[in-house]
């Protein structure tokens, strides 16, 4: 059955960061994940966790400078020293918080880089990649990558799932794996089913993430049917999490009818 984890980043947005763990287990989560930890102790989130049973499941390395715009660093040559200090410093706080995944996000490119650029930005991503495995094998941690759409992210350097099962293969770390969310590659790509049925039992695929397209609210509103999408997940027997990274359309708990819908279901198919 697939098990879901609460996105506090952008869902419990009505309360204050520390307060959303609370709110998440109240609604039945067991397991969250965020952008990013770094504004707050190590140990005082481990106690949000710990008061209300909740696994931390993912975040993500430190991206550069975010409110200046920028989304990551794996693939920008000239970033390499503050790019290993960063996942350094995740890597702490991946253990203090028992969190066996850690995104790492590529960057932004030019959109008139040429040819020989790109291919500079790429070898310089899987020489990142295969440093930041390396190093998080030894504390048993999964390197994630993800493709993001460029409507929501213009000019990230990542876009589909063709390219991102690339670099894992090409990098060849057993614990480098795909971030699939299932928002992007609908708009990017569509053909879900075809998608979770190709890509999944390769193993490369350690985590999934599922919000509802175009709009980005709950999964159940738009263009995905979620049930079904669901079901191709169960039957293809992925043991990872789903990461609802979506923004409540009027409230968090209010919008999670589609949730509780499914727990009811699969409850009474037991």
């Amino acid at each position: 059955m697939p098990r879901f984890a609460a996105n506090l980043s952008m869902m419990y947005t009505e309360h204050d960061f520390l307060d959303r763990f609370a709110a998440a287990s109240a609604d039945g989560f067991e397991a969250v994940e965020y952008l990013f930890p770094y504004a707050f102790d190590a140990a005082e989130l481990r106690r949000r966790l710990d008061d209300h049973g909740l696994r931390q499941v993912l975040f993500n390395a430190p991206p550069g400078d975010w409110d200046y715009g920028e989304r990551g660093m794996a693939a920008l040559p000239g970033r390499e020293a503050e790019l290993r200090s960063g996942i350094d410093r995740a890597l702490e706080y991946a253990a203090a918080l028992g969190c066996l995944r850690l995104h790492v996000m590529a960057g932004l490119v030019r959109p008139d880089a040429t040819a020989g650029e790109r291919a500079k930005h790429r070898d310089t991503y899987q020489a990142n990649l295969a440093w930041a495995a390396a190093r998080a094998a030894e504390a048993g941690i999964d390197i994630l990558i993800e493709p993001i759409n460029g409507r929501d992210m213009p000019g990230y350097f990542l876009t589909t799932q063709g390219e991102a099962h690339s670099v894992v293969q090409e990098v060849g770390a057993p614990n480098l794996k795909v971030q699939l969310d299932l928002y992007h590659c609908q708009i990017v790509e569509g053909d879900l089913t075809t998608t979770l049925r190709r890509d999944v039992p390769t193993g490369r695929v350690g985590h999934l993430q599922i919000a509802g397209v175009p709009d980005r609210h709950e999964p159940d509103r738009g263009e995905l049917d979620i049930h079904h999408l669901f079901d191709v997940v169960d039957e293809l027997g992925f043991d990872g999490w789903i990461g609802c990274e979506y923004i409540p359309e009027a409230g968090t708990s209010e919008g999670l009818g589609w949730l509780n819908d499914y727990r009811s279901n699969r409850r009474d198919q037991v």
